[in-house]
C-alpha cells in the first residue's frame, strides 16, 4: 500500500526510548507527566486518561468512543483506521467520522478541536463523578485530577462507588439521557441544543451541559419518570442561560447544585412516573446504533444492515424472501464462533441510489452515518398501513415460525429492540453468542466477509463446528 521510498522513511526513523528498571507505577506516571510538560503538550484529560487504567477511566473512554462514533474492536488493521477516525473541518483527511456530525459538535456543546483535546471525555468524567459518587463535585482541574490520582482518597471513593453502581448501568443511563435531549432538540422544528439554551452564544457550553444532564438524570433515573411532552420541555428550556448561574462562580459545588435544582423545577411537570427499566437498560440508544453502523464497515462478518421489508418499486410490496434471508444471516452470524456477538440493523442502506429512491418515494430525509444511510422502517409501516407494533411483529413472527435452531431462535427473539432514531425508526436484532453450531432446518450458513452463504459439504460443517470448541 506504500511506496518503497515511504517504507524506507518509516523504517529509518529513530525512536527515542527510556528504560526504567524497577520503577513503580507512580514513578512511571511522574516521568510521563514531565515529558508532556514540554513540546506539544497533551491536554489535561489526555494526561489523566493515559496515566490511569481503572474502572472509572475505562468507562469514560468507552462512553466517549461510543458518543464520537470511533468505537471499534480492540485489535484493528491499520488500513481500517480511516473508517473510525475523526476528520476535523480544517484538516480533511478523508476519514469516515466527521467532527461536525458528532453529538458534542453538532449540538454546540464543544468545538470540533475540543474533540482532539479529549474535552468530551473530561465532560463525561465530570458528569460520571457527580452521579456515581452520589454528590456534586466542583467543576475544576483539581477536582478531576484528584479522581484520576491513584490511591488518593477521592480516587478510591469514586472507584468504590462505581463498583457498587455498575459501569454498564451508568453507561446506559448516560446514553438514555442524551437520547432524551436529542429527541427534545428534534421535536417540532429541529434545533441545536446550544440554540435552545442560549439566546445569543456561539461558544461551547460543557459546564451548562453537565448540570443539564445531571438534572435530567435525577428526574428520570432517580425519580423514575419518563418525558411526555418534548416540545414543552424545549420551550421551558429556551434561553435557560438567563435563569441559571453561568458566571465563574457557577463552578462551585453549591452553585452547581442550585442550577441542577432550578432545571429540575422547570422540567419536572413534563414527566410522569413510569417503570423506566425497559426504556433505559438493555436497549440500544441512538449513539449505540451509530456506533454499530460504523463498526459494520470494518467488522463485516459480525454485522449486517438491511433496508427493510418493502421493495422500492413503484408498486410497493413486501419482499417475501426478506425474512428468510435475515433468518439465514442470523444463523450465519451465530456460526462465527464461541463468544462472538453480532447485530443486524433494519432500516439502513449502503447504496446512494437506494437512499435517493427512498427520499423520492417516502418523502423522508435519510440520515448519513459514515458511508451508510439510515432510512428507517417507520416509512414502511406507513406504506403497509399498519402500526409500528404490528410491523415489528411481522419480523418476530417470521423468525418465530422459521426453522432456526431453537436455542438461537429463543435468544434472538428476546433481544429484538426498536429505537425511534431521529423519527426514522430502526430495529436492532442482536445475535447472542452461541455454544454450538446453529442451523436453519437441515442447512448450515456462514459469513463470507459481509455475505451469507450456505455451507456445502461435511468438511466445512466440521470446520465451523470446531469454532465452538473450548
Amino acid at each position: 500500500m506504500l511506496k518503497q521510498k515511504e517504507v524506507s522513511t518509516l523504517l529509518d526513523y529513530s525512536l527515542a526510548m527510556s528504560v526504567m528498571r524497577g520503577a513503580s507505577e507512580a514513578e512511571v506516571n511522574d516521568v510521563f507527566d514531565r515529558i508532556n510538560t514540554y513540546g506539544h503538550r497533551l491536554s489535561d484529560q489526555e494526561r489523566r486518561q493515559a496515566g490511569v487504567q481503572n474502572g472509572f477511566s475505562d468507562m469514560v473512554r468507552t462512553i466517549a468512543c461510543t458518543m464520537r462514533g470511533d468505537v471499534s474492536a480492540d485489535i484493528l488493521p491499520l488500513e481500517s483506521m480511516p473508517s473510525i477516525s475523526i476528520d476535523l473541518p480544517m484538516t480533511k483527511h478523508g476519514y469516515s467520522v466527521q467532527a461536525e456530525d458528532v453529538f458534542w459538535v453538532s449540538q454546540g456543546v464543544l468545538r470540533s478541536t475540543d474533540l482532539r483535546d479529549s474535552m468530551d471525555e473530561q465532560c463525561i468524567a465530570d458528569i460520571a463523578a457527580c452521579i456515581v459518587g452520589g454528590e456534586i463535585i466542583e467543576r475544576s482541574k483539581d477536582a478531576l485530577d484528584a479522581i484520576y490520582f491513584l490511591s488518593s482518597p477521592e480516587s478510591e471513593r469514586i472507584e468504590n462507588a462505581l463498583e457498587v453502581y455498575g459501569k454498564e448501568k451508568f453507561s446506559e443511563e448516560f446514553k438514555y439521557c442524551v437520547d432524551v435531549l436529542l429527541t427534545m432538540c428534534n421535536s417540532g422544528s429541529p434545533t441545536k441544543l446550544r440554540e435552545i439554551i442560549y439566546k445569543k452564544n456561539t461558544n461551547p457550553f460543557p459546564a451548562v451541559f453537565a448540570v443539564l444532564l445531571v438534572a435530567f438524570h435525577e428526574v428520570m433515573i432517580k425519580g423514575g419518570k419518563i418525558p411526555v411532552d418534548y416540545e414543552a420541555l424545549k420551550r421551558v428550556l429556551t434561553n435557560l442561560d438567563g435563569r441559571i448561574e453561568t458566571s465563574r462562580r457557577s463552578t462551585t459545588k453549591e452553585e452547581r447544585r442550585k442550577n441542577i435544582d432550578t432545571i429540575k423545577g422547570l422540567i419536572d411537570k413534563y414527566f410522569v412516573e413510569a417503570d423506566i427499566g425497559d426504556a433505559v437498560y438493555g436497549n440500544h440508544a441512538a449513539t449505540d446504533i451509530e456506533a454499530i453502523i460504523r463498526r459494520s464497515e470494518v467488522e463485516l462478518s459480525d454485522y449486517e444492515l438491511k433496508q427493510g421489508l418493502v421493495t422500492l418499486h413503484k408498486v410497493r410490496a413486501e419482499d417475501k424472501d426478506m425474512i428468510h434471508k435475515i433468518v439465514c444471516t442470523i444463523c450465519a452470524i451465530a456460526n462465527n464462533g464461541h463468544g462472538r456477538v453480532g447485530k443486524i440493523i433494519l432500516g439502513v442502506t449502503d447504496k446512494d441510489a437506494d437512499a435517493v429512491r427512498v427520499r423520492e418515494l417516502d418523502k423522508i430525509e435519510p440520515k448519513k452515518i459514515g458511508r451508510r444511510y439510515v432510512v428507517g422502517v417507520e416509512r414502511e409501516a406507513k406504506v403497509l398501513g399498519i402500526s409500528m407494533e404490528k410491523y415489528i411483529s411481522k419480523w418476530k413472527d417470521g423468525i418465530r415460525s422459521s426453522d432456526l435452531s431453537q436455542p438461537l431462535k429463543d435468544s434472538v427473539l428476546s433481544s429484538i429492540d426498536f429505537n425511534s432514531f431521529y423519527g426514522l425508526g430502526v430495529i436492532v436484532i442482536t445475535v447472542p453468542a452461541q455454544s454450538e453450531l446453529s442451523y436453519v432446518g437441515e442447512d448450515v450458513y456462514w459469513r463470507a466477509a459481509d455475505g451469507t452463504e450456505k455451507v456445502e459439504g461435511a468438511r466445512q460443517i466440521a470446520s465451523l463446528a470446531g469454532r465452538f470448541k473450548a
